[in-house]
């Protein structure tokens, strides 16, 4: 019974990061003059640590100071506050390409969950285990 339980709560997190995943594809697919035009930067690193505050609303592109880098530092920190809140302890990386046509990025989630084993070759119960998910996005 515990191992369904633990399998329900893993695949509940796994479900959980692809949704999230999901979410930022589809604002990096709304800002193309950020995202597909190379303005990105190698890596972005999001976490639940991750100084984001400083991002003003910026809902509508072209309204007064809402170019396209300040809609993507928004469309980030409403995403790191999102995911903090169903994945605690996450690290995300934001990986795009910086040469090259069509820039093509890749967003990673990391987190922690508990797991517990089915059989001794197995993690044991209770141990922690790193899970990791991972979207290719062409932005």
């Amino acid at each position: 019974e515990s191992l369904a339980l633990s399998s329900t709560s893993v695949a509940g997190s796994r479900s959980i990061a692809a949704i999230e995943a999901s979410s930022l594809a589809a604002a990096m697919h709304a800002n193309p003059g950020y995202w597909s035009a190379g303005f990105a930067p190698a890596t972005t690193i999001v976490s639940a640590a991750s100084n984001f505050s400083a991002a003003g609303p910026c809902l509508t592109p072209g309204a007064g100071s809402c170019i396209p880098s300040a809609m993507a530092f928004y469309d980030l920190q409403q995403w790191a506050i999102a995911l903090a809140a169903v994945l605690p302890a996450y690290l995300a990386t934001i990986t795009c390409s910086t040469a090259g046509f069509p820039i093509t990025c890749t967003i990673q989630i990391q987190w922690t969950e508990n797991a517990v084993a089915a059989n001794a070759t197995q993690t044991q119960i209770g141990a922690l285990a790193a899970a990791t998910y991972v979207l290719y996005v062409q932005p």
